[in-house]
Parts: structure tokens; sequence; C-alpha cells
């Protein structure tokens, strides 16, 4: 985003990364339940710097896909949560 800010606004801005996260399997499946969830994947991931250290953050799975109202979804966004918040704590 700092490059991006730079070359385009010309606005000096703080280190800011968003990664787009996806796991196929669990795309997959959610995809089978709802096809307009596309529209809200990857699931997104934030690391920015913040004083002298990082912060790392990550979309509540749950309430992303909670969008497009289909209770068939709350298994895979239980498990995408769950997997977002393994990776975040191995930091």
């Amino acid at each position: 985003m700092k490059a991006k800010f730079k070359e385009k606004l010309d606005i000096d801005f703080q280190n800011y990364v968003i990664l787009g996260a996806c796991n196929p399997s669990l795309a997959y499946q959610a995809l089978q339940e709802e096809l307009n969830l596309g529209l809200l994947l990857p699931c997104n991931v934030v690391v920015y710097e913040e004083g002298e250290g990082s912060v790392v953050a990550a979309i509540d799975a749950r309430k992303m896909m909670s969008v497009v109202e289909n209770d068939r979804l709350e298994k895979v966004a239980e498990t995408v949560n769950e997997k977002l918040k393994k990776a975040i704590e191995s930091l």
C-alpha cells in the first residue's frame, strides 16, 4: 500500500500489506454452498507497523460469510477462523 499510495497519490504512508489467504479445499467447499461467495474471497490478512513492532490481523470468516446469509457456510467459516488463528499465533 505504501508504494501504491506514493505512486498514485504522492502520499507517504506507513508500511501496510494486504495478503489474500486462500485454502483451495475450503474455498471449493464454500463455493459449493454459495457461488456468490467468490465476491468475498480470498480471506484478507493485514500486516502493518505499529510503534516499534508489527500487527498481523485476519478477517473473521464467520462474520464475512454471514453477509450471504447461508447457514450452511458456518462450519467452513469456523474452520477458516481456526486456521487463520493458528497461523497468526505461530508468528
